[in-house]
C-alpha cells in the first residue's frame, strides 16, 4: 500500500480521548463499511487524563455519565482519580480493536476543504515532518483547551521568588511535596483536588483565592449504585444507575437555577456543618454570583474540609500584590510564605486542536462561526465538532454528538449525496458564546469561541433531553442543512474524438 493510500480514509477523527475512542465506536457499529483513522497529538491515548499528572486530578462529574454508554463504567469510584479513567479509555480502545487505528504524535494543523472534490485535505505535524491525509468526513475530538499551556496571569515579581513555580498543567514529575510550605493560587476544580491530595503528601497547603467558589461534597462512591448491583444483574444495574445520574443531574441544575437565592443558602450550610466552628465560611466560601454563573467544584469525601479542619490547609481570600523571595504577598500585608506556589490559575480555551481552518482557501475562523445543533459549524461541509456540557459530564454529549456524525454519513450515502452542510444564519441573528457560564477562563476566550444564535437549530442547549431530541430523532432534511455532489471537472475532451 502506497503512502497515499493508507493515508486516504472515509472519516478522520481528531483526537483519542473520551471523545475520539466514543466516535470509533459509533462509526464501527454504525457505519462499519466506513474506513476511518484517529490522529492524536500526543503519545499515548487519553486526551485530558493522559495530560494532567497533577496530585488529585480526578473527575468533577460521576464515573456512571463520563463513562460510556456502550461500556459502563465498573468501578467502585463514582468520582476516580485521573489515571483509572485514562486506563478505562485504553481498554475500551483495546477492546473495540481500535489500536492500529490510532497514529500517535500526529499534531493536526490544518484542515482544507475542496469543494470541486468534496473531500477534507488534513495536515498533521509529525516531529519535524508534515504528512497529508484525505477524508470524506472530519470528527473532530480536541475539547476545548490548548493543551501546551495554561492560563496564567503576570504575577508581579514571580522572578524574585526562590522556589518552584508549577502550573497543574505542566506537573512535574520529580517534585516532591513532602515537608514543604505550598501555596495553591485558585479556586476552581484543579485547586480543590490538588489542595487536599498535597497535604495528604506531607505538604502545608495554602490556597489562595481572589473570590470564592461554590462547593459541593459528595462520596466517592454511589451507595445507589453499590446497592442496584448486588441484586440485579449488572447490565440492568449499570442502565439504571446511569439514568439515574443523568435524570439528577439535568432536574438539580434546572432547579438551582430556578432557585439560585435558596441553593446558595443551602450550598453555605452544608459547607458550614463540615468546617470547625468559628471558621468564617461566608468570607472563603461564599462567591459573588448565582450557583452555576460558574461550574459548581465536587468535593470527594470532604477530602478538603478535613484537610482544613485538621490544620494541613488553610485558606486565604484576598488580591494578590506580589511574589516575594519566600511567598506571596497579599494587598492586605499578609505574607503567605512558600517552598512552591501552584498556580491553579485556569485553561486556556482553544479549539480545533488550534488547527486552521478552510473552506476552498477562505480561512474560517471558530469564533465566526455560528454552530448548528452545537455540532457543526455554518458553511463547513463534513464536519462535526464534538464537545461537552458544562453542568453535566461530557461524554453524555459527546456520545450523541458522535451518533448524529453517524445519521449525517448514512444520510449522505442513502441518497447518493457527496457532501452536507448547514446553510448560512440570518446575519442579523443575535450571537453569544456556546457556554453560558461566567468564568474568568470562558469570558477571556469570547472572541475565539464559536457561538451559538437565539433560536433552533443554531442553539448549543446545556440540556441532555433537548440534545437528545435535536441530535438523535430530529429529522435531518429541515431546511436548514444543505446537499449537494461535488462540482467536479469534466474531464477534457480528446483531440481525436472529432
Amino acid at each position: 500500500m502506497t503512502a497515499a493510500a493508507a493515508n486516504t480514509v472515509d472519516v478522520l477523527i481528531i483526537g483519542a480521548g473520551l471523545s475520539g475512542i466514543s466516535a470509533a465506536h459509533h462509526l464501527k457499529t454504525r457505519a462499519p463499511e466506513k474506513s476511518f483513522a484517529i490522529l492524536e497529538a500526543r503519545d499515548d491515548i487519553g486526551g485530558t487524563w493522559d495530560l494532567f499528572r497533577y496530585p488529585g486530578v480526578r473527575s468533577d462529574s460521576d464515573m456512571f455519565t463520563l463513562g460510556y454508554g456502550f461500556r459502563p463504567w465498573r468501578g467502585e469510584k463514582s468520582i476516580a482519580d485521573g489515571a483509572s479513567i485514562k486506563a478505562y479509555i485504553k481498554e475500551t480502545a483495546e477492546r473495540e480493536g481500535f489500536s492500529d487505528d490510532i497514529r500517535f504524535g500526529r499534531r493536526v494543523v490544518a484542515m482544507r476543504w475542496r469543494s470541486d472534490e468534496a473531500l477534507w485535505r488534513v495536515e498533521a505535524r509529525c516531529g519535524e515532518s508534515l504528512e497529508s491525509y484525505s477524508c470524506r468526513f472530519v470528527i473532530v475530538c480536541t475539547g476545548y483547551y490548548r493543551y501546551d499551556g495554561g492560563h496564567t496571569p503576570a504575577f508581579v515579581g514571580v522572578e524574585d521568588f526562590g522556589g518552584d513555580v508549577i502550573h497543574p498543567q505542566n506537573w512535574p514529575a520529580s517534585f516532591d511535596p513532602a515537608g514543604k510550605r505550598i501555596a495553591v493560587i485558585g479556586s476552581g476544580a484543579t485547586a480543590v483536588g490538588l489542595v487536599p491530595a498535597l497535604a495528604k503528601q506531607g505538604a502545608h497547603v495554602t490556597m489562595i483565592q481572589r473570590s470564592p467558589t461554590y462547593l459541593f461534597s459528595m462520596p466517592s462512591e454511589s451507595a445507589f449504585a453499590r446497592g442496584l448491583r448486588s441484586w440485579l444483574p449488572a447490565p440492568l444495574a449499570n442502565r439504571l444507575v446511569r439514568w439515574q445520574k443523568i435524570l439528577f443531574q439535568q432536574l438539580s441544575y434546572k432547579l438551582v437555577r430556578a432557585t439560585p437565592r435558596k441553593t446558595a443558602k443551602k450550598l453555605i450550610k452544608l459547607v458550614r456543618e463540615k468546617l470547625p466552628e468559628g471558621f468564617d465560611v461566608e468570607r472563603h466560601f461564599q462567591p459573588s454570583y448565582d450557583p452555576w454563573d460558574q461550574r459548581l467544584c465536587v468535593i470527594a469525601d470532604d477530602d478538603l474540609f478535613d484537610a482544613i479542619s485538621r490544620g494541613e490547609a488553610s485558606i486565604v481570600t484576598d488580591e494578590i500584590e506580589r511574589f516575594t523571595e519566600d511567598g506571596v504577598r497579599m494587598a492586605s500585608g499578609e505574607n503567605i510564605q512558600a517552598d512552591a506556589i501552584v498556580t491553579a490559575t485556569g485553561l486556556y480555551l482553544q479549539y480545533l486542536g488550534g488547527a486552521d481552518l478552510y473552506i476552498d482557501d477562505q480561512k474560517k475562523e471558530p469564533g465566526d462561526a455560528l454552530t448548528y445543533r452545537g455540532a457543526m459549524f455554518d458553511g463547513v461541509p463534513n464536519f462535526v465538532f464534538v464537545g461537552g456540557y458544562t453542568n453535566a459530564s461530557w461524554t453524555l454529549r459527546a456520545e450523541l454528538v458522535n451518533a448524529f456524525a453517524c445519521r449525517l454519513i448514512g444520510y449522505l450515502d442513502d441518497h447518493g449525496f457527496d457532501y452536507v452542510a448547514p446553510m448560512s444564519a440570518d446575519p442579523a441573528m443575535a450571537r453569544r458564546p456556546i457556554f453560558n457560564l461566567t468564568s474568568g477562563y470562558v469570558s477571556r476566550a469570547a472572541d475565539r469561541s464559536p457561538k451559538q444564535g437565539d433560536r433552533a437549530p443554531w442553539l448549543y442547549p446545556q440540556d441532555y433531553f433537548a440534545d437528545l431530541r435535536s441530535l438523535k430523532f430530529a429529522k435531518l432534511d429541515d431546511g436548514v442543512l444543505r446537499f449537494g455532489k461535488a462540482k467536479r471537472a469534466e474531464p477534457a475532451a480528446r483531440a481525436d474524438a472529432a
